[in-house]
């Protein structure tokens, strides 16, 4: 992932804000998110996606779709709903989802 945020797009699009706590059972975890990313890149009407993580724990990772027909894509793959399977049996203590549509949009780049 880049350390520079997802470019502002122009609207309309979707956002997917998916933000965790973890458990301490992480294995695998980390092969199947490099997995998913690879994943998601094919999704026609991906945008990007942008990740953080406190040291305290929790992460937040916003996923950008163009149109709802990729956001759909991307929610009924198999592969992925597998792994969305793995992660409530193994690797979330808690998660939360919330889907938005993006309606303004804007960006500054220092020169």
């Amino acid at each position: 992932m880049s350390d520079a945020p997802v470019e502002a797009f122009e609207p309309p699009y979707y956002a997917v804000v998916f933000t965790t706590v973890r458990t301490d059972d992480q294995n695998g975890y980390r092969e199947t998110n490099t997995r998913m990313e690879e994943l998601v890149r094919e999704v026609p009407g991906y945008l990007g996606m942008d990740h953080a993580q406190n040291p305290g724990g929790l992460g937040i990772t916003v996923a950008y779709f163009r149109d709802v027909d990729a956001l759909t894509q991307w929610r009924t793959n198999l592969e992925h709903r597998a792994a969305q399977q793995r992660g409530r049996e193994h690797w979330y203590d808690t998660y939360t989802l919330h889907v938005a549509k993006v309606e303004r949009s804007h960006g500054f780049k220092r020169s």
